[in-house]
C-alpha cells in the first residue's frame, strides 16, 4: 500500500498544474490546490491514500526543502546602506524619491502585525477559545512567503518598490515567527535545550558560509553536468543545519531555512537557483503539501462544534492580524494597492503547517485545534490572492519611461530621436546651432542653448537623463563633455567620435569609465561587411514595419524555455543569442536562460511590448 498511495500522490502531483493550466484556474496557488486535492484523496472524502511511514519521511524532507528555498529568496541587497557619498545626480533624484522606503515601510508594517497578534492571542486566551497565548502570537503572525512570491512574480512586481516592500513583509513574516517558534520549543519542549546552545546554529552558519565563500566560485567554474557540485553543495548545508538544530534542541525547519540565508549569502548563479527548484517544487514539496491534505481529516474535524467555531474565528484573526499594514503601505502606495498588499500578507500557510507540525510533536494543540487553525489558513490562500488580483494596478512611479537626451541635432541623431519617441522613451533634444534648430524643430522638439558648456548643461537638466547621446560633430567637445556626465553620475552614456585621432586618444579611458563610444566610418564598415555576409541584413533595416532589437533576458517566466514554446514566438524572429560572451546561432529547440541577450527582429508594434516582457525583473 506505501507504494500505492506514492503512485497516487505523485499522479496527483503531475496532473494538478496541468488541470490549472486547462481550466485557467489562475487565483489560487498551486501549494493551495495540493492540500485540497490531498482532502480528497484523503480520510477526509476518497480515503484511497494513506500516511505511511515513506510518505511520512518524504513529506518532512519537502518542508525542510522548501524553508530551505524560502532562505533562498531573500534578497539581502534591499537591506544595505545607501552610499554616503552621492553624485550631484543622485543627490538630485534623492529629493524627488519617495520618503519611505521599501525596508523602513516593511519593518513598520511587521511592527503592526506583531502588536496586533499580541492583542488577538490575549482576546483567545480571556475567552478561552485558545489557552496557548505564545502559540497563538507565533501563528497570527506568520505569512506564507513562498505564496506571496509566486504572486509577485505573476504580476512582474519583484522589481518594483511595491513588490519589493509586500517582500520585505513577508520575509518578516517567516523569519520573525521561526525564531519565535525556536524559542518557543526550547523553552516549553520536553527535551529542549538551553537558549544559548541556539548561538551555535548562526556560529556553524557563519564557519560554513566563511570555509566556503573563498572556494565558491571556483566550484563554480569546475562545476559538470556529471558533477553538480553547487547541488551537491546545497545539499550539505541542508543536512549538517538540520543536524546542528536538532543537536541543540532547534527545529530542523530552522536549519533549514538557515541553509538557504547561507547559500544566498554566496551568491549562486541563477542556474544554480533554478536547479533546486526544480529538485524542491518537482519532487519533495507537492508531497509535502498533499500529504498535509491527506492527514487533514475533516470528517473528525467538522463534527467538534469548538472546532467549526474556531475556523472562522482563525480565520479572522489571520485577517485582522494584518490590517496594521494597510495604513503603512498607504504612505507611499495609493488606496487599492495597500488593500491589495494587506490581503496578501494575510495569506499564511507554509509555517502554518511547519508550527502546527512542532506544536503537535510537543503535544500543545490538540487535533482539533490543529485542524482548525490549518483550514482557516487555507481559507486566506484562497481569499487573499482573490482580493490581490482584484485591487492591484500599476502605481505611478511604475510607469515612468525612460529618459533619453540627445545632445546635438543632426542627420545622424534626430531619425534616431523619432522612432524612440514611438517606444517607452521620455525623449529630449538640444542643440547650439540656430540653423539646425530651424531645420529639425518642425520634425521633433529641439531646444536651443546658447552654448554646450558642461555648467549650462548641469543647469538646464541636460544631465538629468537615464541614457545620455553625445552624437556632436566636435569629437572633443563630445569627449569633454561625456566625462562631465560621468561625474555628474548620468547611468549610460553613448558618445560619437568622427575624429580617429581624438577616438584614438581617449577610447581606452571612455571604455574604462564604462562609457560607450562609436565612429560613422567603422559603423558603415560593419553594416557593409553584414550586407555581403548576410544579403537579408539590408532588408532587416529597411523594413518599416519591422526593427531589430536587443533584450537581456532577466523575466523567469520565459527562462528554461524553449523559443518555439515561447507564447509570443510566432511574432518575432531571433537570430542571435548571446551567452556568456558567446555567440549562439538559435533554432526552435534552443533553451532561453537567465541573463541571455537576445538580438531579435518583429513589428514596430508588437516587438517593443515582447522587449519590456522579456526585460522585466522577476
Amino acid at each position: 500500500m506505501d507504494q500505492v498511495s506514492l503512485v497516487i500522490i505523485l499522479f496527483a502531483a503531475l496532473l494538478i498544474p496541468l488541470v490549472m493550466a486547462k481550466f485557467k484556474i489562475n487565483s489560487l496557488p498551486t501549494a493551495v490546490m495540493e492540500i485540497i486535492v490531498g482532502i480528497v484523496l484523503g480520510p477526509s472524502l476518497l480515503n484511497i491514500v494513506k500516511m505511511t511511514t515513506s510518505i511520512s519521511q518524504l513529506s518532512t524532507i519537502g518542508v525542510i526543502v522548501l524553508l530551505f528555498l524560502s532562505g533562498l529568496e531573500i534578497d539581502f541587497s534591499l537591506f544595505k546602506k545607501r552610499r554616503t557619498a552621492l553624485t550631484p545626480l543622485e543627490q538630485k533624484q534623492a529629493g524627488n524619491l519617495p520618503k519611505y522606503s521599501p525596508v523602513r515601510l516593511s519593518v513598520y508594517a511587521y511592527s503592526t502585525v506583531i502588536i496586533l497578534s499580541l492583542l488577538l492571542a490575549a482576546a483567545f486566551k480571556v475567552s478561552g477559545l485558545f489557552s496557548d497565548f505564545w502559540l497563538a502570537t507565533i501563528l497570527f503572525g506568520t505569512i506564507s512567503l513562498g505564496i506571496v512570491i509566486a504572486a509577485l512574480k505573476e504580476k512582474e512586481l519583484l522589481s518594483k518598490a511595491f513588490g519589493q516592500t509586500v517582500l520585505l513583509i513577508s520575509v518578516f513574516g517567516e523569519l520573525i515567527p521561526m525564531m519565535g517558534l525556536t524559542l518557543y520549543a526550547s523553552i516549553f519542549g520536553s527535551n529542549s535545550q538551553s537558549l544559548w546552545l541556539l548561538l551555535l546554529i548562526l556560529a556553524v552558519a557563519a564557519l560554513l558560509l566563511l570555509r566556503f565563500k573563498p572556494f565558491f566560485n571556483f566550484y563554480q567554474n569546475i562545476n559538470k553536468s556529471t558533477t553538480q557540485l553547487d547541488i551537491r553543495l546545497a545539499f550539505f548545508l541542508i543536512v549538517t543545519m538540520v543536524t546542528v538544530a536538532e543537536t541543540v534542541g532547534a527545529e530542523n525547519i530552522l536549519g533549514a531555512f538557515v541553509a538557504g540565508i547561507v547559500l544566498k549569502l554566496l551568491q549562486p548563479s541563477e542556474s544554480t537557483r533554478e536547479r533546486l527548484d526544480s529538485i524542491g517544487y518537482g519532487f519533495f514539496i507537492p508531497i509535502f503539501f498533499i500529504s498535509t491534505g491527506v492527514d487533514l481529516n475533516l470528517r473528525t474535524i467538522l463534527t467538534s462544534g469548538k472546532t467549526l467555531l474556531l475556523i472562522p474565528l482563525f480565520f479572522l484573526a489571520y485577517m485582522v492580524a494584518k490590517l496594521g499594514g494597510y495604513w503603512v503601505l498607504k504612505l507611499r502606495f495609493k488606496q487599492a494597492n495597500a488593500i491589495a498588499g494587506t490581503a496578501l500578507t494575510a495569506t499564511t500557510m507554509t509555517m502554518v503547517l511547519a508550527v502546527l507540525r512542532v506544536a503537535k510533536s510537543m503535544k500543545t494543540i490538540t487535533s482539533d485545534q490543529s485542524g482548525a487553525f490549518l483550514l482557516a489558513a487555507l481559507l486566506t490562500c484562497i481569499v487573499s490572492p482573490l482580493i490581490f488580483n482584484k485591487f492591484y494596478s500599476a502605481e505611478k512611479e511604475d510607469l515612468v519611461k525612460t529618459a533619453v537626451h540627445f545632445i546635438g541635432a543632426n542627420l545622424s541623431t534626430v531619425p534616431v530621436a523619432q522612432q524612440l519617441r514611438k517606444g517607452w522613451y521620455d525623449v529630449k533634444m538640444y542643440t547650439n546651432h540656430p540653423q539646425n534648430y530651424e531645420t529639425y524643430h518642425a520634425q521633433i522638439p529641439v531646444q536651443l542653448l546658447e552654448n554646450f558648456s558642461a555648467e549650462q548643461l548641469e543647469a538646464q537638466g541636460v544631465f538629468d537623463a537615464d541614457i545620455l547621446v553625445l552624437g556632436h560633430i566636435d569629437a572633443e567637445r563630445n569627449y569633454t563633455l561625456a566625462k562631465a556626465a560621468k561625474d555628474y553620475g548620468v547611468k549610460r552614456i553613448i558618445v560619437r567620435f568622427e575624429d580617429r585621432n581624438v577616438l584614438n586618444e581617449h577610447e581606452d579611458e571612455l571604455r574604462d569609465l564604462g562609457i560607450e563610444v562609436y565612429n560613422t566610418p567603422e559603423a558603415n564598415i560593419t553594416l557593409l561587411r553584414s550586407l555581403i555576409e548576410s544579403p537579408s541584413t539590408l532588408l532587416m533595416l529597411q523594413d518599416t514595419e519591422n526593427s531589430i532589437y536587443e533584450v537581456r533576458v532577466v523575466n523567469h517566466l520565459y527562462t528554461n524555455v524553449q523559443i518555439k514554446n515561447l507564447q509570443f514566438a510566432k511574432d518575432i524572429t531571433i537570430s542571435e543569442v548571446i551567452r556568456n560572451r558567446k555567440v549562439i546561432v538559435p533554432n526552435g529547440n534552443t533553451l532561453i536562460q537567465y541573463g541571455d541577450r537576445l538580438i531579435f527582429t518583429g513589428s514596430k508594434q508588437d516587438a517593443p511590448r515582447i522587449r519590456q516582457a522579456l526585460a522585466t525583473a522577476n
